[in-house]
């Protein structure tokens, strides 16, 4: 049996980020084997990981990077927001962003069931892995709000960097559900002419006057569903679509997403 140093719980906490106490019984729990004690750990993590997985991770964080033409996205859920706010917590979804720009989601997705494992370990919080993204374009632009609830990416073909942050802003405050009316599914166009049709049947008007009327409400309503039909954050006196066509840009992709 090795003698169970200082030095030696040092070494087993660097690798694993657990506290003192979980590395020094590991330690002792495998006669000072510090690579049996790594599988130790793990494997106490994943038991705890799975006593928690009945726990609701409605809180987390979320992380944002970009970087030669591609920006990524990738949340981490948490129960509380106390450990949302957690440097490890945070340090950990920064890592997965960076993680996804450079191995892509499949690689991203994996290495963040490990992470979740670890800081269940370290923190005690039920941790799940959530959304992971990756777009591209010749300009990408991110968005990350203070509080790391909300967060966009946004890639477009033309324009300019700026544009694209611009869009990215854009796209966080005004929440697009599509990129264009095309887009929309035909049942969703259905349910939204019948519920203003509804709406409409109780106006004293003449049949040709309603018919405008609920063209004018379905084209308002799903105007403000979609982005290039959205008045412009920056400029409310023209559309998304405006200006990007005065910049000679087109939408590539886009993500928004909110926590909570």
């Amino acid at each position: 049996m090795a003698e169970i140093t200082t030095e030696l719980i040092k070494e087993l906490r660097d690798r694993t980020s657990v506290s003192i106490m979980q590395c020094k019984k590991a330690l002792e729990e495998t006669g000072g084997n510090i690579e049996e004690a790594v599988i130790v750990l793990r494997k106490v993590s994943a038991e705890m990981a799975a006593k928690k997985a009945d726990r609701v991770s409605a809180d987390g964080a979320i992380a944002v990077a970009s970087a030669d033409g591609k920006a990524s996205l990738v949340v981490l859920h948490s129960e509380t927001d106390f450990v949302a706010q957690n440097a490890d917590f945070l340090a950990a979804v920064e890592a997965l962003a960076s993680e996804a720009l450079a191995s892509g989601v499949e690689a991203t997705r994996e290495a963040a069931k490990k992470r979740a494992e670890e800081l269940v370990l370290k923190i005690g919080e039920n941790i799940i892995p959530g959304e992971a993204v990756v777009i591209a374009g010749e300009h990408v632009g991110t968005y990350i709000h203070h509080n790391r609830k909300a967060g966009a990416l946004v890639a477009i073909n033309g324009g300019s960097d700026e544009l694209a942050k611009d869009l990215a802003t854009h796209i966080a405050a005004m929440n697009p559900l599509y990129k264009s009316e095309a887009e929309i599914p035909t049942e969703e166009k259905d349910k939204v002419v019948a519920f203003f049709e509804k709406e409409i049947a109780e106006l004293d008007k003449p049949a040709d006057m309603k018919a405008k009327v609920l063209e004018g409400k379905v084209k308002g309503y799903l105007g403000e569903q979609t982005l290039l039909n959205q008045p412009f954050f920056k400029n409310p006196e023209q559309t998304v679509a405006k200006a990007l066509e005065s910049a000679g840009a087109t939408v590539v992709d886009f993500v928004r997403v909110k926590l909570g």
